[in-house]
């Protein structure tokens, strides 16, 4: 949250895009820590692993719902930018901050489609299909990458309070006319999209590359080629863009709309 800006009229847009600029990196770089590691889908699977506690899932949910409590207790889902993905979660140990009120009261959380994505076509196609055993690391790198995804998606909730205040009247007929393709429309700026994949692109073919200390580039196949020649050999430029084209993008876009749709409740 210490990365919002309020003012007196409302949220600043362009600090807003701003600090989902600075999420690229943080996303891109946990998508090529754990594209290190193999697929390892034993981890993902219900009844893979015996728990000395009874629990009946995935190896992969134990550790997301154990790592959730321990971020819970330090009141990490206090932030109203933070959502958890399991539940129940302990109370936090420390005491409550006092956020300004930013947002309108809702209940949007759109983790459980993110979560679905994430296990279901971002790790297959990220990772080898293989098992090299390194379950601890491929999960911790796995609940990173979704911390980091969640926050990102769920700034729409900023961005589109920051677009209703702009312009509240427009919003305001259209939520009321249950016109979710219409606020939609309003909210997409095609121009900043377009800027948003070639900037992805250009960023995961520098974070990709293994640049020796002579600044020549060590390229997928093992050979060097001169600065921003050459394909990154830790990550595949596509698939990044695809990930914001399929997933994060639309994603987002969900929970903007829903946003607005739950916005005039809180002042009726």
């Amino acid at each position: 949250m210490d990365l919002l800006s309020v003012n007196g009229t409302g949220l600043s847009l362009d600090k807003l895009r701003d600090t989902l600029i600075r999420l690229e990196d943080t996303i891109i770089f946990g998508l090529i820590e754990r594209a290190q590691f193999a697929w390892n889908p034993r981890i993902y699977e219900k009844g893979s692993f015996n728990f000395v506690d009874g629990f009946n899932g995935s190896f992969f949910e134990y550790f997301l719902h154990e790592v959730e409590a321990v971020h819970a207790r330090v009141r990490r889902y206090q932030s109203p930018d933070e959502y958890p993905f399991t539940t129940p979660l302990p109370q936090p140990i420390l005491p409550a901050l006092d956020y300004p009120p930013t947002l309108h009261a809702n209940d949007v959380n759109i983790n459980p489609k993110l979560l679905n994505a994430y296990l279901e076509h971002i790790v297959p196609t990220l990772c080898t299909h293989a098992d090299d055993q390194n379950y601890g690391s491929s999960a911790t790198r796995d609940i990173e990458c979704l911390q980091a995804l969640s926050r990102r998606i769920h700034y729409g909730k900023f961005i589109a309070e920051a677009k209703f205040v702009a312009d509240p009247e427009g919003y305001t007929k259209l939520i009321r006319a249950n016109d979710r393709a219409a606020i939609e429309r309003l909210l997409t700026a095609p121009e900043v999209e377009a800027r948003l994949l070639r900037r992805l692109r250009r960023k995961a073919l520098i974070y990709g590359q293994d640049i020796t200390e002579d600044g020549t580039v060590v390229c997928s196949t093992g050979e060097t080629a001169t600065h921003g020649a050459g394909r990154p050999g830790k990550i595949n430029l596509d698939l990044v863009v695809e990930l914001y084209e399929k997933y994060v993008i639309p994603l987002t876009k969900e929970v903007e709309v829903e946003y607005l749709m739950q916005r005039l409740d809180s002042q009726q």
